[in-house]
């Protein structure tokens, strides 16, 4: 009885305390809008709210609000409106649905955004620089760009020590102090860099923890779905990252895996295959999208999006506070250089997964109205092929439009993808036997 008790405590908690958080967030987001402030518009991949954090700005991440419009299933209005303006139908839905909601005095399905005082982006994301620019006019606001020297070629990252990387490194230093100039000017509050190591700190344990957190999956079963969980504890390392909410919530989540792997307790009932996904999630359909995997006993336990979508937490980076410009820097570059590496050299992320996960099979997930992570996926999927004999699944749908998702033709291939795997299974189970009795 004491232990169903510490289970029904534990197991689940994750998800509960991070859909609150992100819940708080908007509101306090909302807050600030209606009292007529302002907060800093930033990205997933170098969102940099360890400096922002240090001169009072909320922060708002414009591709989460967008994917929030289409899992409440009222993106389409949002697009529509964006495309009436003149926006192509074949560009970023996040932008469009942002737009909108600009035009909309930040109208949201969450609470109504603010609007920007400035923007901080990186060049992650060949769409985020255009998409600052809309903001800047619209709102007249200073825009901020990070350039981040990334990787020359697959398997040529350098890193600390090496003479090109301390290079790198020193050319990032130098814009951080140029955003620190800009914060100080917009908000007019003098940084300070005890409360900078405060912020680091807090990050440093939310890294530490989600590193833990993505580990355990390799668990059997998989304490986690690394698809639907792992948007909410996405939204979370975003959102809340340099936080002692965040640091707190990333402790209690990694306490909570780790319960679950010690007992065997999975993700789902019965676990039949295990799955990485490559891509963004279909958002317009999420649940549904969810459960043509596990009504196969598929359990997403590996996931590209982890790592590019969560800013380089996934790393476990601890910061060193007692140089702490100097190793948020390094911090930044690896973590964003990583960020970039997820999706453009994917087939160097999955085939260590292939093992460290036991992985039966890998889903490609292209959508329509990103490039930046859906070009080349076709490619990624023949490197792993050719590497190793590997059964993968490569389905298109988007993760904001509706109007191009067809529910019918995607459950026809996962279904016929699982159909593949069952007799893949039973081959392997054949040839085994024979061995064994040879």
């Amino acid at each position: 009885m004491e232990e169903s008790a510490q289970n029904d405590s534990i197991v689940g908690r994750g998800n509960r305390e991070g859909a609150d958080l992100v819940r708080q967030w908007f509101a306090d987001l909302n807050r600030t809008a209606e009292s007529g402030g302002t907060a800093a518009y930033v990205f997933v991949m170098g969102s940099l709210t360890e400096i922002l954090r240090c001169f009072g700005l909320p922060v708002v991440f414009p591709e989460i609000n967008s994917l929030q419009t289409a899992v409440r299933r009222v993106a389409h209005e949002y697009l529509n409106q964006a495309e009436d303006h003149g926006y192509s139908p074949d560009i970023c839905g996040y932008v469009k649905a942002d737009f909108a909601v600009q035009l909309r005095g930040g109208e949201h399905p969450m609470g109504r955004i603010p609007k920007p005082a400035l923007a901080v982006l990186t060049n992650a994301c060949n769409t985020y620089i255009k998409w600052a620019e809309i903001w800047e006019r619209l709102y007249h606001i200073p825009v901020f760009t990070l350039d981040i020297p990334g990787t020359r070629a697959a398997g040529a990252q350098t890193w600390p020590g090496d003479q090109d990387f301390e290079h790198d490194r020193a050319y990032v230093q130098a814009q951080l102090a140029e955003l620190i100039a800009l914060c100080e000017r917009v908000t007019g509050i003098r940084f300070d860099l005890d409360r900078l190591r405060e912020t680091m700190g807090w990050a440093n344990r939310m890294s530490q923890s989600w590193r833990q957190v993505l580990e355990l999956n390799r668990h059997r079963p998989a304490v986690f779905n690394a698809l639907t969980d792992g948007t909410i504890y996405l939204g979370v390392a975003n959102g809340f990252r340099g936080s002692a909410e965040g640091g707190g919530y990333f402790d209690r989540l990694a306490e909570e895996m780790a319960y679950k792997a010690a007992r065997g307790i999975g993700t789902l009932t019965e676990e039949q295959y295990r799955l990485s996904f490559v891509g963004v999630p279909c958002y317009p359909m999420f649940r549904k999208f969810s459960e043509m995997f596990t009504n196969w006993g598929g359990a997403f336990v590996h996931s590209t999006y982890l790592s590019f979508a969560s800013g380089g937490a996934n790393l476990g980076f601890v910061y060193d506070l007692a140089r702490p410009l100097e190793s948020l820097a390094e911090g930044v570059l690896i973590g964003v250089r990583d960020a970039m590496d997820s999706m453009f050299f994917q087939d160097r992320l999955l085939l260590p997964a292939l093992d460290a996960f036991h992985l039966d099979g890998i889903v490609f997930h292209p959508v329509k109205s990103c490039r930046t992570t859906s070009t080349g996926m076709a490619d990624a999927r023949r490197a792993v092929m050719a590497a190793r004999d590997t059964a993968s699944l490569f389905i298109e749908s988007d993760m904001m439009d509706r109007r191009v998702v067809s529910e019918a033709q995607l459950k026809n291939r996962i279904d016929a993808f699982f159909e593949g795997l069952a007799s893949r299974r039973r081959q392997e189970g054949a040839s085994s036997g024979l061995r064994s009795r040879g």
